[in-house]
């Protein structure tokens, strides 16, 4: 029986690992097109649901007592609020089409699918979360050596940025382009790092050996390379966010100015980055000077001279058009405030209890808030912030650094302090609509969530 329990328990774990690796170093190629939309089936898919099956029928026991756990019933009711907008949106509103509608909300479904996966791997043994954590240092290492080889050495890229890109089509990074590495854009990969990089960090100050500190730094640095060279103003920011709140949460706060200095000197590395944020500058600061100066210099006119004194009439010269300013734009946020978010606050007074459905606001709208309300309405908000209510509830009541060891008190910190920036990426990111990013966020959430379970 104790070897039945070890083999199933050894199966998970590598299940999980699988899916992780899958999720985070495979390139978004399609496998199955959708008729309708330039979205695809891709093959983390279909290893997701063949894992899913697996783990369904190697532990049916778990899965079935799984459905008691709080967040997936929280979460349950959040895709039975979206099945209900979806019906409104099809059949009251005509904002959506079903079955794309349908589709959205079956991949809400797979997202939390690595959840479950994960929690019932550390039900089987809490010391499995070592093994995720190596295999989260090597994806952050695998990830910025690709990133590496793309803006160094000609590595294709894919992205789903547009229909043509989506079918797959191998890219080159440009000189001054943003660095995707397998991600299907640089916010998604940014972000991804925003989240994970918070526990490395954690690591590098906790841990005593010189060895293992050099390790997890020059890791935790590669990490901060990548979000320099993806050129994510917003993630740079959420990140020196994230990275001070661990360092507090783990009461190292003499390493602060250490982490933060040189994560900024990282960053200033970043051509890229640096010009985005003086754009932003110049847009953002107004610059003190008036029209009247440079009309002064263009607007005159001539007058008959002192030497035509012989003429009848004086001649006056109509003053020339000035020639228009050049109006400074950030081609990002004049995307979201003058397209993306009207559109979904339209949605979202067009019912604001349901919003207009699954699909209804396109591909992006650069803001996870603004999406939930234009296509879930209220309801889909609240029923979505009652997952983040509850961790933040059995947090305050269960958890004890002190009590963990290493490397799980770096992971609760590091987990704690990558949300925080995750809320911030949100309000300018469709993050949790990103599938890379998604399946990973919900496999991180499954093994916090086991670890204070047992913690409690």
């Amino acid at each position: 029986m104790q070897k039945l329990l070890g083999l199933r328990s050894a199966i998970i774990k590598y299940l999980g690992a699988a899916i992780l690796i899958a999720v985070v170093l495979y390139p978004k190629f399609p496998f199955l097109r959708v008729p309708g939309t330039f979205v695809s089936i891709r093959l983390e898919d279909v290893l997701i649901a063949v894992v899913a099956l697996i783990v369904i029928y190697l532990c049916f026991d778990k899965i079935i007592k799984l459905f008691w756990e709080k967040t997936v019933r929280v979460y349950t009711l959040f895709l039975f609020v979206g099945l209900v907008s979806l019906f409104s949106s099809v059949v009251l509103l005509r904002t959506a089409e079903f079955h794309i509608g349908f589709l959205h909300l079956l991949r809400r479904i797979e997202y939390f699918i690595p959840f479950a996966i994960s929690f019932i791997a550390i039900s089987f043994d809490r010391k499995n979360l070592h093994f995720y954590m190596r295999t989260v240092l090597l994806l952050v290492m695998v990830t910025f050596l690709i990133g590496l080889g793309q803006k160094y050495f000609n590595f294709p890229v894919i992205v789903t940025q547009n229909e043509e890109y989506a079918k797959g089509v191998a890219l080159r990074t440009v000189p001054g382009g943003h660095l995707n590495a397998t991600f299907a854009g640089h916010y998604d990969m940014s972000a991804f790092l925003v989240f994970l990089l918070p526990a490395i960090i954690g690591l590098a100050v906790l841990t005593r050996e010189l060895r293992g500190k050099l390790i997890y730094s020059s890791i935790w640095l590669a990490g901060v390379w990548l979000i320099g060279a993806s050129g994510s103003r917003i993630s740079t920011f959420s990140f020196l966010v994230s990275a001070t709140l661990v360092v507090i949460l783990l009461r190292k706060v003499k390493y602060l100015p250490f982490v933060l200095l040189l994560s900024l000197l990282v960053f200033g590395m970043s051509s890229n980055l640096v010009e985005r944020y003086k754009r932003l500058m110049d847009v953002s600061i107004p610059v003190i000077t008036t029209y009247e100066k440079f009309e002064n210099k263009l607007a005159f006119t001539v007058y008959a001279s002192e030497f035509d004194a012989a003429l009848p009439m004086r001649r006056e010269l109509p003053p020339p058009t000035p020639t228009p300013i050049p109006i400074a734009e950030d081609r990002s946020t004049s995307i979201r405030l003058n397209v993306e978010w009207p559109r979904a606050v339209r949605a979202f007074s067009k019912n604001p209890l349901l919003g207009t459905g699954y699909s209804s606001l396109g591909l992006a709208t650069d803001n996870g808030y603004l999406r939930l309300l234009g296509e879930l309405g209220l309801l889909g908000f609240f029923s979505f912030s009652l997952i983040f209510l509850y961790l933040a509830a059995i947090t305050v009541k269960n958890v004890s650094l002190h009590k963990m060891s290493l490397v799980e008190k770096c992971f609760v910190a590091g987990y704690i302090s990558g949300l925080v920036g995750i809320f911030i990426n949100t309000a300018f990111i469709d993050l949790f609509e990103a599938s890379k990013f998604a399946l990973t966020f919900w496999f991180m959430t499954g093994l916090y969530v086991s670890i204070i379970k047992q913690n409690a």
